[in-house]
């Protein structure tokens, strides 16, 4: 392995090199944490090894898409300096992530210590001085700096480089004016907010055009959730997840009479979608769930009773229609194999508490958990009792009795890749922030942006987004729902945003803790983003750990 030496110069070639070496050291460490484990049988008696595992897959998976950029871009002749220079800083700090595994694990997976000499010895310091320093790190962020840390890079689409330009200026006039009103005083999204966000499409841009979207793709819908987001994460840039997650379970699994209903009122915004699974002691265990659905006739109907309760709701007062997973198997012990999918139509409630009663007698009852943050929809508990719903709105129909579990977590799919755009949307806003923040405040005679460790900050801040940003746009561009890119991303953006937005706040002082700066939103809206659509712990065993673990 040729080592990349300390340089005002980057030398592509050699990062590459290194960034393919870490790669084949990681394919060593997988083989032998296979046969550990039996193929990934035995993940819960090795579960920090699995979890450490999962992690640097997902790191050196970053890397890897920043390489494939660069040469993308060398190739299209494109400037590309700054991300090349990222590409090396994050590359250090895989590697000696690298170096932190073996030191932690070298033993139990009885690796040979001689193959793992480079990142262990000598040799790592030298690669490392050679990838990173404290003065190219600086460097970077004065340039970061200099530009507010706007993100302009290069889509290599001119669809997505349009659409990125229509969600921006649509974030910046309609979402940001209003955005830190909602946060502070709870309140939920405005209709006419709402309605705009209809008007633009953004509601069906992954849907296709023959259901009334816009057809554009899982990237465009990833730059607008990540455009919206970085103005309101809950008041914007969610306001699709829902509609996404169901979706993308009609396009696996409806009939063709429920995707040609539902789809085109789904892509305008006429039907709002909230998502019920979660139950008040179930939440990542789905296959647990306890929440019934029985087999019931309505004057002469052919429909189910659904009975049981759900938590944490989000946008269920406001939507008319829940996308609900319930038990159509009276057999417990079958799991996730006895559940189904139901389209569940209701009224439109603002407030933080509201009932929705049938003719028939059944009910809904919902009641808003209080949150620190996320902000504009409200994540309710529900109570449900005796509330029918035609067999029609089981998604699927006959063939998709106790299919419900296999859908859901196919739109769960789309959920975490859009989870990557939220997260990453949220560490641009705080990075943004901060650069305006340091470029205008003076402390002890000197701009904060003049100050050494401002823009090493900075600098280490904008590197792990585009290190994000970079995963979650080479999942979106492959994406399927069975692929665990999407895992990769969210598990990764979401950290990314954790640490970005605490250092943005640090970076205003006594000011970032105020609730009249946004930034105090950034910080603790960051805070739900490892938690939705699959907890950090049950991507890093359940799904990512087992899916990398059995394929050996």
């Amino acid at each position: 392995m040729v080592l990349p030496q300390e340089s005002s110069v980057i030398n592509e070639d050699h990062i590459h090199q290194l960034i393919d070496e870490c790669d084949l050291l990681f394919e060593k460490i997988l083989l032998a944490a296979s046969e550990l484990t039996d193929r990934g049988s035995k993940i819960d008696d090795f579960q920090v090894l699995t979890e450490d595992i999962a992690y640097i897959a997902t790191q050196i998976r970053a890397v890897k898409e920043m390489k494939l950029f660069n040469q993308r871009m060398l190739a299209a002749n494109q400037d590309n300096v700054q991300n090349v220079e990222m590409t090396s800083f994050y590359l250090a700090v895989v590697l000696k992530a690298m170096r932190d595994f073996v030191t932690n694990h070298l033993q139990i997976l009885k690796l040979n210590a001689s193959d793992f000499s480079r990142i262990m010895g000598n040799d790592f310091y030298s690669a490392y001085s050679g990838l990173t320093s404290e003065q190219r790190i600086r460097s970077l962020g004065k340039k970061i700096i200099d530009s507010r840390g706007i993100n302009n890079i290069n889509l290599e689409d001119e669809v997505a480089t349009l659409t990125r330009e229509m969600a921006r200026d649509f974030a910046a006039k309609e979402v940001k004016p209003i955005a830190q009103e909602i946060h502070r005083n709870d309140l939920l999204v405005p209709d006419d907010l709402i309605n705009k966000f209809s008007e633009q499409g953004f509601f069906g841009s992954s849907i296709p055009e023959e259901y009334g979207g816009t057809g554009m793709g899982d990237l465009s819908m990833v730059i607008i959730t990540e455009e919206l987001s970085a103005a309101s994460l809950a008041a914007a840039g969610s306001l699709a997840t829902r509609p996404e997650i169901l979706s993308k379970a009609l396009l696996a699994g409806g009939t063709d009479e429920q995707k040609k209903e539902w789809l085109p009122k789904i892509a305008r915004g006429e039907t709002l979608v909230a998502i019920a699974v979660t139950e008040p002691d179930t939440g990542s265990d789905v296959s647990s769930l306890q929440t019934k659905a029985e087999p019931s006739n309505l004057n002469g109907i052919k429909g189910w009773k659904i009975n049981g309760s759900k938590a944490w709701s989000t946008f269920s007062g406001r939507a008319n229609v829940l996308a609900l997973l319930a038990r159509t198997d009276e057999d417990i012990a079958k799991g996730a194999k006895g559940l189904s999918l139901f389209i569940v139509p209701k009224d439109s409630f603002n407030g933080h508490t509201w009932e929705y009663k049938q003719k028939s007698g059944g009910s809904i009852q919902g009641t808003a958990n209080p949150t620190p943050g996320y902000r504009g929809m409200h994540s309710y508990t529900l109570a449900i009792e005796d509330f029918w719903v035609p067999h029609t709105n089981l998604v699927g129909e006959d063939s998709g009795i106790n299919k419900g579990f296999y859908l859901q977590m196919g739109g769960f799919a789309v959920g975490r890749l859009q989870t990557g755009g939220r997260a990453i949307g949220v560490a641009q806003a705080a990075l943004e922030k901060a650069c305006n923040y340091v470029s205008d405040r003076s402390q002890f005679k000197n701009k904060l942006s003049e100050y050494q460790l401002t823009q090493y900050k900075i600098g280490s801040m904008a590197t792990s987004i585009a290190a994000g940003r970079h995963l979650t746009y080479a999942a979106a561009k492959t994406f399927h729902t069975r692929s665990i890119e999407a895992a990769m991303c969210k598990l990764l953006t979401c950290d990314i945003a954790g640490e970005v937005t605490r250092e943005a706040l640090l970076l205003h002082g006594g000011w970032g803790f105020s609730e009249e700066d946004p930034i105090s939103r950034y910080t603790i809206d960051a805070l739900v983003l490892p938690i939705f659509e699959g907890v950090k712990p049950i991507l890093e065993l359940k799904v990512i750990g087992r899916e990398l673990l059995s394929k050996k």
